[in-house]
């Protein structure tokens, strides 16, 4: 509690005077304009509270799940590429079937949106995976079992994200819930290092992103939906459900035994 207090109270001395600028109420939408600046001076505060957690604990900052040491670059391209190769799998299954479509005409918004959305993806998959599978799982662990600490992280993750958007946030809590869970899986699969949980993490934002900003893809309307997800998003669906369900069961039977 004393760190999202203090990481709340040195964001809102900037977020207040930022939001006004960006003329942003918080009962109103937010535009991809409005969110990118408020997020950035969050998530540019919440290595530096870390940090300081790290000096107040007196531990080392491997201790959370990031270590200089190459492995965690190996299993962070692992991660990537399994979180990208998994949702091309969910797409393409949903397009064989009929529920999507694909505009070709936008490809060149596509490859002018790869690399900002690469970099989007690592620094916000790198940011909450140190936050919520790194610190909060930890200070969780000294009182919990593993599994009642990633539930209750798991919770929190997916109840800030209320932050941004409350209307479109609140279908998808349930997804969120069972993304951090995931998560938490590929951090213990992977003998408590981040990598492979920050690989997943900014694979599926760098995916979701590129494909929504160049508005490469469209649903046909063919299935409720809450089959693909309600507000276009994956996580309030079925299949962004399933997607998760899969990730698990291959992080549990395939690399928990190789990492």
């Amino acid at each position: 509690m004393a760190f999202f207090f203090t990481w709340a109270g040195f964001w809102l001395p900037i977020a207040i005077p930022l939001a006004i600028v960006l003329k942003w109420h918080p009962q109103k939408p937010m535009s991809v304009a409005q969110k990118l600046p408020l997020m950035a001076s969050l998530y540019l505060i919440a290595p530096l509270i870390v940090w300081g957690a790290v000096g107040i604990e007196n531990v080392p900052f491997s201790n959370y799940g990031l270590a200089w040491e190459p492995s965690v670059l190996v299993h962070l391209a692992l991660g990537f590429g399994l979180g990208v190769f998994s949702l091309a799998i969910l797409f393409g299954l949903q397009w064989a079937l009929g529920w999507i479509s694909w505009q070709p005409a936008d490809i060149s918004k596509l490859a002018s949106a790869l690399l900002p959305t690469l970099l989007l993806g690592l620094w916000v998959g790198g940011t909450e995976e140190l936050i919520f599978r790194g610190f909060l799982l930890n200070q969780l662990l000294q009182d919990y079992s593993i599994w009642v600490a990633a539930a209750i992280s798991s919770v929190i993750f997916a109840i800030l994200h209320l932050v941004w958007e409350v209307r479109e946030t609140l279908p998808q809590l349930p997804g969120l819930w069972l993304l951090g869970m995931v998560l938490v899986l590929a951090r213990a699969c992977d003998g408590g290092s981040l990598g492979l949980a920050w690989g997943l993490h900014a694979g599926w934002i760098w995916a979701i992103a590129s494909l929504d900003t160049a508005e490469l893809m469209t649903y046909t309307g063919t299935v409720p939906a809450w089959i693909t997800g309600l507000g276009k998003k994956p996580l309030a669906g079925g299949v962004g459900i399933l997607l998760l369900l899969a990730t698990s069961s291959l992080l549990w039977l395939v690399l928990s035994p190789e990492l």
